[in-house]
Formats: structure tokens, sequence, C-alpha cells
């Protein structure tokens, strides 16, 4: 595939990525009783409802630009009121691991895709367009699982803290250094993430 058809490519997908992965967090705390997503108009597949501008272009399409062979991002968090949920840590920690979830079973059915288009021998740039698609989604599972606010790890982490002093600690460090810490480990994030996503990727695709 040519380059910028490549890089075209990828950024459409990664958009798609990420809606469908904020559209999981919705659907997950209506499934468990918050309307405030749909209310909000939040569970729609319109990519202008959850982009950011940091997180869903710039950070995205300046990684795309450079090569880097992990993009990483975010968009707009889905709103949820705790005054729905009958157990708000537990439910929280359910909506936030919905997001990576979702880009995990994005990557399994396309890495399916890719392997029959292997087999089949039919179209080498469609199983290397599947192949992309694959490995966007691992690393955008892969990085939204890191425990740092505002990514989704914190708040799965922050559901299986035990409740006490250390507990609350921890949530209120992450808390109030998690930017810092989040563009300190993206500045490291090739070293870390690389060969986690490449070994997921291996396993999926071969």
């Amino acid at each position: 595939m040519d380059p910028v058809a490549l890089a075209i490519f990828g950024f459409i997908a990664f958009i798609f990525s990420v809606m469908i992965h904020e559209v999981s967090h919705g659907v997950v705390a209506e499934w468990l009783g918050d309307p405030t997503a749909r209310q909000a108009g939040r569970i729609t597949l319109n990519p202008l409802k959850h982009i950011d501008p940091m997180g869903s272009l710039l950070l995205p399409a300046v990684l795309i630009l450079i090569g880097s062979p992990v993009i990483l991002g975010w968009a707009k968090p889905v709103p949820y009121d705790p005054r729905f949920l009958p157990n708000p840590k537990a439910a929280a920690g359910k909506i936030a691991g919905a997001g990576p979830l979702s880009n995990f079973i994005l990557a399994i059915a396309f890495a399916l895709l890719a392997r029959l288009v292997i087999a089949t021998g039919w179209n080498a740039a469609l199983a290397d367009a599947f192949a992309q698609i694959v490995l966007l989604n691992i690393s955008l599972g892969v990085f939204n699982l890191v425990p740092l606010p505002p990514l989704d790890g914190s708040k799965v982490l922050f559901a299986l803290l035990p409740a006490g002093r250390t507990g609350y600690a921890l949530m209120a460090f992450l808390e109030r250094y998690g930017f810092i810490l989040i563009f300190a480990f993206l500045f490291f994030a090739g070293s870390f993430l690389y060969p986690v996503v490449r070994t997921i990727f291996n396993l999926l695709v071969g």
C-alpha cells in the first residue's frame, strides 16, 4: 500500500477504533443502569461526538507521520453518574474495562479476517490493512490499560484496590500527578509497550 494511503487508512482506522472504544463505555454504563451517556449523545457512531483534539487528532497524526510502530491516543471520556450505579466502585471498573476490551475484540476479529485472506491468497494489500487494524487496536487496548489517570487502567485499578488509607493515598497521588506521569510514560512508551504489543500481534496474526 502507498505510504500516504497507508497513513490515511491508519488515521481513519484509529478514529473508528477509539469511537468503538468510547461507545463501549457508554453501552456498559447503560447496561449497569446509568443512562447518562445516552442522554449526552455519546452512544453514537458519529465520530465528531468522541474526538478529542489532542488525543484523537494531534498525537496519533504525529505518531503516524514519524512512522511510529505503536499508535496511541484517546477520545473524550464518556460521562457516567455514580448515583445510578448499584455499586459505584465496581461499576466504574467495569465501565472503564469495557473500552480496552472492545479494542481486543476488534483485534481478534480482524486478525481472523487477516488469517483468512492470507490463507486464501486473495489480496495481500487487504491482509496488510487488516493487520494494521489489529496492531492499532492492540496498541490502544494495552495503552489504555496503563494504570495512570485519565486512562481506563487507573479506574480498573481503583476498582480493585481495597478500601483503606493506602488505597486512597495511591488514588490521590495518581489523580494529582496523572497527567505528568502520562507524558513521562509517553516519552518512554515505545520501549515499554512495543514488545508487549508485538507479542500479542504475533500470537493473533502469526
